[in-house]
């Protein structure tokens, strides 16, 4: 089995900030690290390797200083990697991203399974799994916790709902994308630390992909960020002291005096 995983390199830190003008992360000077959520699809997809055989390539796409996610994509037992970069694919939406990383993994190719995460710690969109199976044309399963081979190229998936867990057969080719709740990702060994080291990722700009500047970046992205704004963190705590019968009354009264409505009040 071919499998191909998407990864993303996002920033190591709570304290975002954004271009005024662009309307996008400032990336520069802000350490960065493998989004937390892609390395269940990544142990899902060397788990599906070690029971079917097969190899696994893990894509990234963003400036060259994204390598570093695939190196620890290799070092936790990825066969191959492709780092997906070029200026035109600055400042790219989900559309464009999951345009860009589709006709990656189509020139790779072809892939038995592609397998996301649930969403970027960045972005929470969750889109760019479903962008890349609709650009591929091919079946989709997301909020999957569970997948074993049922033969005949075909998958037994089983994704998280609202309520319970609904079990699917999916045929492949496929997308599915993986929450945390699948596995336990393992840890990178030394020998695939010095792989990783040694290694080089696999190349893919504009002009291999055939994508034209239309079609990338902000150029290549229906949507726009009209206006941002930081949230203010506006609480103000006040410490109720005294008798507990004294706390709860004036606890109640400021609560109303906030319009909160308790019971029996």
């Amino acid at each position: 089995m071919k499998i191909a995983v998407c990864l993303k390199q996002v920033p190591d830190t709570a304290e975002l900030k954004l271009d005024p003008k662009t309307n996008t992360l400032i990336r520069e000077g802000v350490e960065a690290v493998l989004n937390p959520l892609d390395e269940f699809p990544l142990e899902a997809a060397l788990r599906l390797r070690e029971a079917c055989g097969g190899s696994v390539t893990a894509f990234t796409m963003g400036p060259p200083q994204a390598s570093q996610v695939l190196h620890k994509a290799v070092a936790m037992g990825a066969d191959e990697t492709v780092l997906v970069s070029d200026r035109k694919f600055a400042g790219a939406d989900t559309w464009a991203t999951s345009l860009t990383l589709a006709r990656a993994i189509e020139a790779y190719g072809p892939f038995d399974l592609v397998l996301c995460g649930k969403q970027a710690i960045d972005g929470d969109t969750a889109q760019v799994g479903p962008g890349i199976a609709t650009f591929l044309n091919i079946p989709q399963v997301t909020y999957v916790t569970r997948i074993a081979p049922a033969g005949d190229r075909h998958l037994r998936v089983e994704r998280m709902l609202e309520h319970g867990t609904a079990v699917v057969k999916v045929a492949l080719p496929a997308m599915l994308t993986v929450l945390k709740e699948a596995n336990e990702p393992r840890l990178p060994t030394l020998s695939g630390r010095i792989r990783a080291f040694r290694g080089k990722p696999n190349a893919a700009d504009a002009a291999m992909l055939k994508l034209s500047a239309a079609e990338t970046g902000l150029n290549g992205s229906p949507t726009r960020v009209v206006k941002i704004a930081v949230p203010q963190n506006q609480r103000q705590r006040v410490r109720l002291t005294g008798a507990p019968k004294e706390s709860v009354t004036a606890l109640l009264k400021a609560l109303d005096e906030r319009g909160i409505r308790t019971a029996g009040h």
